[in-house]
């Protein structure tokens, strides 16, 4: 780096300004391994028990963590299941927690009530914000590559191997090296029958899911700024299906309301520079684009959702990270309304209190799990990620023979969701639930 830029430090994207201020340094530039100051490490019961085993390895058995209320340990993969080993992962969690004094341990004890568990919050990316623990300005760390869901917030968030977690645990630091960012602007009025999902499909179908290889994916424009948090959480989840290093959306009113409202800790936001220079700039009028779905087996396996009509469906699954949160459900409730669906629907909300939303937001004078319900779809699940992630063969929805699902999940890679075999169309929570009801992939338009 030239003592100019650094001495002046302009020219900064937002993603370098936050790796700047976190390194002690007036300036980075994309390729510089730098040493970081984390603000947040979160783990959970997936990766949580390798982390620990690391730590205690490398920094001593009897050593304690660098700060016990930066970590937060969030059991949310394999919880509602009988399997022994996944079981002890989350004893391994507990057990930690109590040994280092864990400010944040959201735990479960009770797997067959999940409602009597008060601690207990769901899946991790989506439970982070509700918990006011994503803010703007900061650096997060999780074991978890969906961490860069964060990113909505204005934050450098993004998701790391055990060993890194496990050195953060011990020093509070890292050494990463600085991304380049690729910036998307979106503009336009986004049509009645779009979503977040399609749009972070559309991109990840343009540039393949190794098109933005450890760079920033930075979402700006007018359609951005007129998003809620939860839309803007759904195109910074997915920018790890295109080889992201990280996503972000600048924080603005919208942010601060939201962050405000869940925690009273101080933080700085901090903004792409007018001059900044980006490894490239995509610009989409969304008032352009169509309902789009991830054929199998990629993310980036993109068609239009009218283009795969004749494509016969076993099973939906509205859920996850990505697609689980409440304004996920209520897109869904507004095609299920007075209609019945020809499949099976499995519903999964992301946290309990998305668990709690379905029962208590009204949609046209119904709760959710009402117009849920008679539609046909089958009884709310419990909060978890479920079969996202296949796991053991009691994993809820885990598919054990071949299908074909539409999903409103990320990924869709072979045995992502159990059978090798399966067929996994990702897609909107519109296109999802339209599929439900005619038992093809189906384009929300015919019901919108």
């Amino acid at each position: 780096m030239s003592e100019e830029r650094n001495a002046i430090a302009m020219g900064m994207t937002l993603t370098e300004k936050i790796l700047a201020k976190a390194s002690g340094r007036n300036a980075v530039e994309p390729g510089e391994n730098i040493w970081v100051d984390v603000d947040l490490l979160m783990t959970h019961d997936v990766c949580g028990p390798g982390t620990i085993g690391v730590f205690k390895r490398e920094f001593g058995a009897d050593t304690k963590v660098w700060n016990p209320e930066k970590i937060v340990l969030i059991p949310d993969h394999y919880i509602f299941t009988a399997d022994e080993r996944a079981n002890r992962n989350v004893d391994i969690l507990r057990d930690f927690a109590q040994e280092q004094g864990i400010k944040y341990f959201y735990d479960i004890t009770d797997r067959g009530n999940f409602k009597a568990n008060p601690d207990y919050k769901g899946v991790c990316h989506i439970a982070l914000a509700q918990e006011g623990h994503t803010r703007p300005g900061e650096v997060l760390f999780g074991t978890d590559s969906h961490t860069c869901n964060a990113g909505a917030f204005g934050q450098f968030a993004t998701g790391i191997g055990n060993t890194d977690a496990a050195f953060i645990m011990g020093t509070g630091k890292l050494l990463i090296k600085v991304p380049a960012t690729m910036r998307f602007v979106l503009d336009g009025e986004m049509p009645n029958y779009l979503l977040a999902k399609d749009l972070i499909l559309q991109i990840i179908g343009d540039i393949s899911v190794a098109g933005a290889n450890y760079r920033t994916m930075e979402f700006a424009g007018e359609t951005v700024s007129r998003m809620t948090m939860e839309d803007r959480m759904t195109l910074c989840n997915m920018a790890i299906e295109a080889g992201g290093k990280n996503g972000t959306i600048a924080a603005d009113d919208t942010t601060f309301e939201y962050v405000r409202a869940r925690t009273d800790k101080p933080f700085e936001p901090v903004y792409t520079d007018s001059d900044a220079k980006f490894y490239s700039d995509r610009r989409y009028d969304v008032s352009q684009l169509e309902p789009v779905v991830a054929q199998p087996h990629s993310p980036d396996n993109r068609a239009l959702a009218r283009e795969c009509s004749d494509v016969k469906i076993d099973r939906v699954y509205i859920g996850s990270c990505t697609g689980g949160k409440t304004e996920d459900f209520i897109h869904a409730a507004h095609i299920l309304k007075g209609q019945r669906v020809k499949v099976p629907t499995y519903l999964v909300p992301a946290t309990q209190k998305v668990y709690n939303d379905l029962f208590t937001i009204k949609y046209e004078g119904q709760s959710l799990s009402e117009i849920f319900l008679q539609a046909g779809c089958i009884e709310p699940a419990a909060p978890s990620c479920a079969a996202c992630l296949g796991g053991p063969k009691d994993t809820f929805g885990r598919m054990n023979k071949p299908e074909v699902c539409v999903s409103t999940t990320n990924r869709n890679f072979p045995g992502r969701m159990g059978d090798k075999s399966a067929q996994i169309y990702l897609a909107s929570p519109y296109t999802a639930a339209a599929s439900a009801l005619t038992g093809y992939v189906t384009d929300p338009r015919e019901f919108l």
